[in-house]
């Protein structure tokens, strides 16, 4: 099996450093970029199988990278793990907002990051490990093995994350999931990670949904659900 190759976009040298010494260490392919337009060069011609990002480069910063990388048909699947020096609530719902499927506040942990990095690539490769084939509740139609979500004859776009939040509520149709229990099942048990992170990743998927958003229901003071009829 190829080893995964991580493109790591940082401009503090030591910074980038300690993450691509510590990748490399756990077996992981690493490319790196000190500037933003350099980064989102090198992800578009390497096309690398996770993206970590920090949200103040030069050149361009984090925030339209991950932009211009969702936007685009050939790279808009790449999970992106966002980075910043900045911890207000307002830089993690703008990073997840734009389809980050993670966040790492500055200084961190270089074993968590680790920990995330192997949660986001698992999420990638084990989608289809002893699920359904196919998904279908109302106008939603999910095909697990490709990775599609349609809602009637359209396809939505949604990031890895996205795409396993709202596959782990229609497995369920009724139950109501504690935000603890969807981080548990999107993001894995050993990473430490917000309440505010699922409610950002909920509010996108609604969006995506448009006239078809009340499908989630929140419960209020518990979690989410799917709801069986609307």
């Amino acid at each position: 099996m190829s080893k995964s190759l991580i493109a790591v976009v940082e401009d503090e040298r030591d910074i980038q450093d300690v993450i691509a010494y510590n990748l490399r260490r756990e077996g992981y392919e690493v490319v790196t970029a000190e500037r933003g337009d350099e980064g989102l060069a090198l992800v578009q011609a390497k096309r690398p199988d996770l993206i970590i990002l920090d949200l103040m480069l030069p050149g361009l910063d984090g925030l339209s990278i991950c932009q211009s990388i969702r936007s685009d048909t050939a790279t808009q699947e790449i999970p992106i793990i966002v980075l910043s020096a900045k911890s207000e609530e307002a830089d993690v719902v703008i990073g997840l907002g734009l389809g980050a499927d993670d966040y790492m506040p500055k200084p961190f942990s270089p074993r968590e990051l680790l920990a995330r990095v192997k949660a986001v690539l698992r999420r990638g490769s084990s989608n289809s490990k002893g699920a359904e084939e196919m998904l279908v509740h109302q106008n939603l139609r999910i095909d697990v093995l490709r990775h599609q979500v349609f809602l009637k004859d359209t396809e939505l776009r949604l990031t890895a994350t996205e795409f396993r939040l709202l596959s782990a509520l229609i497995e369920q149709p009724g139950r109501v999931f504690s935000r603890e229990q969807l981080i548990n099942r999107v993001l894995g048990e050993s990473v430490v990670v917000i309440d505010r992170n699922i409610d950002v990743h909920i509010r996108s998927v609604r969006k995506k949904l448009g006239v078809d958003a009340g499908l989630i229901e929140t419960v209020r003071g518990v979690g989410y659900r799917i709801v069986s009829n609307i």
